[in-house]
C-alpha cells in the first residue's frame, strides 16, 4: 500500500496549460475516482502519477518520496487501461507470467503470483485459454491480472469498463470494488460516468477543464456540492435548475421566488451570503420533487415525457416559465403527456448557487 500526494502539479503542451495547479491526497488503501467530462484532464492526471507524462510543475509524492525524476517502471505502480492490451498469441497464463518473467523473477515466485491474481479473480479454468476465446469481461479480468501480479504499490485504471456491455460494467464495477477491498490496496480509477464514481469511490475528486472543482465521499458531494456543475455532474438523472431571486433574507433562510412564476420558498442557508435582488438558480433533485405537491412551497408543470422504469418512474415537466424539470416517483405513474401536475419542494432539499459564479451558498448539514 502506498499514500500519493500531488502538489500544485502542472502540465503544459507548448503554451496550453492543461493541469493547474492540481493538489490532492491519495490516502493509502482508498479507492479515488477521478470522474469529470471528457476533455477534463482526468486521464492526464492518471499518466502524470503512472510516469507516463511528464509533470512540468509542482510535485508527486509516494510515501513521502519525491517520484518526478523516477521511470514509471520503477514507481511500483500498476496501471490498468482501457484496451486490454493482451498479447494475442500467448495463453491467459502467459499474459499473466510475461512481465515478471522479463524481471528475470523466479520461476517459483511467477507460480505463485499467477495463483494468487487467478484465485482472486476467479479466473483459474481460463489460463489455457488465448484472448480471443475470452469475453470482454474475463479479458479485463486478465488485465486486471496482469497487474496483480506484480504486487504493485498502487492500482491505476483508465477507463476500464468503458467497452463493456451496461450488465457487464456493472458487474466489473462490483468486482473491482471487491477487489480493492480484499487487496487493501490504493488504487485510483478514471470514469466519466459519474454512476461508476458513485457505487465505487471511497473518495471522488471531480474535475473541469483542468482544475479539481471538489473532492469528497459520494455522499458528501451528493448531498453538499460545492457549486453548480458538480451538483449537476453528480447523481443521475442531473440535479433539476431554476432561475431565482431574492426576496428576503433572515437569520435562518433565504426566501426566494422561481423566474417566471408564482412559487416562493425559504431555504435554509447562509443568509449573510445573499442580499435582497439577487439573482441566484435554486437546485432540487429528482427524487426530492414530491409528485403528491407535498412540500413547504409548490410549483406546476406541464407533463411532456413519463419513462416508466419498474422500479420507479421519470416524469419530464415543463414550468410556466419555461423550464424544464425532472421528478423520480416511485413504482409506476398514472401520469400522462401533457397533464398539469404540482410538485411539492422540501425546503431542506433545495439548493441555491450564485448565479454569477455558480458557487453553492452553505447549507445546513442535517
Amino acid at each position: 500500500m502506498a499514500r500519493g500526494q500531488l502538489i500544485d502539479v502542472e502540465k503544459r503542451y507548448g503554451r496550453h496549460s492543461v493541469i493547474h495547479g492540481a493538489s490532492l491526497d491519495l490516502p493509502d488503501g482508498e479507492l479515488t475516482v477521478f470522474v469529470g467530462p471528457s476533455g477534463c484532464g482526468k486521464s492526464t492526471l492518471l499518466r502524470m502519477i503512472a510516469g507516463l507524462e511528464e509533470i512540468d510543475d509542482g510535485l508527486f509524492l509516494l510515501d513521502g518520496e519525491p517520484m518526478n525524476d523516477v521511470p514509471p517502471a520503477r514507481r511500483g505502480i500498476a496501471m490498468v487501461f482501457q484496451s486490454y492490451a493482451l498479447y494475442p498469441h500467448m495463453s491467459v497464463r502467459q499474459n499473466l507470467s510475461f512481465g515478471l518473467e522479463t524481471a528475470r523473477t523466479p520461476r517459483g515466485e511467477i507460480a505463485a503470483a499467477v495463483a494468487r491474481a487467478s484465485r482472486i479473480l476467479r479466473i483459474e479454468h481460463l489460463l489455457d485459454r488465448k484472448p480471443r476465446e475470452l469475453s470482454g469481461g474475463q479479458r479485463q479480468r486478465v488485465a486486471i491480472g496482469r497487474a496483480i501480479v506484480r504486487q504493485p504499490r498502487m492500482f491505476l485504471f483508465d477507463e476500464p469498463l468503458s467497452n463493456l456491455d451496461a450488465e457487464l460494467r456493472q458487474e466489473m464495477r462490483v468486482e473491482i470494488a471487491r477487489l480493492q477491498k480484499e487487496l487493501a490496496t490504493t488504487m485510483v480509477y478514471v470514469t466519466h460516468d459519474q454512476i461508476e464514481a458513485m457505487t465505487m469511490a471511497d473518495r471522488i475528486v471531480v474535475l473541469r477543464e483542468g482544475r479539481i472543482e471538489q473532492v469528497g465521499t459520494p455522499v458528501a458531494l451528493y448531498d453538499h456540492p460545492d457549486n453548480q456543475f458538480v451538483a449537476g455532474f453528480i447523481g443521475s438523472p442531473r440535479m433539476n435548475f431554476h432561475g431565482a431571486v431574492v426576496t428576503s433574507v433572515d437569520g435562518s433562510a433565504v426566501t426566494v421566488a422561481l423566474t417566471g412564476t408564482t412559487t416562493q420558498i425559504a431555504v435554509p442557508v447562509a443568509a449573510q451570503a445573499a442580499a435582497i435582488g439577487e439573482q441566484l438558480v435554486l437546485g432540487i433533485r429528482p427524487p426530492n420533487l414530491h409528485p403528491s405537491g407535498q412540500g413547504d412551497a409548490e410549483i406546476a408543470v406541464e407533463i411532456t415525457l413519463v419513462e416508466q422504469l419498474g422500479g420507479n418512474a421519470l416524469l419530464y415537466g415543463r414550468t410556466e416559465a419555461g423550464v424544464d424539470l425532472v421528478a423520480q416517483e416511485p413504482g409506476h405513474s398514472a401520469a400522462q403527456r401533457g397533464e398539469r401536475r404540482v410538485f411539492g419542494l422540501p425546503s431542506a432539499q433545495c439548493h441555491l448557487f450564485r448565479h454569477s459564479d455558480g458557487l453553492a451558498l452553505p447549507r445546513r448539514r442535517s
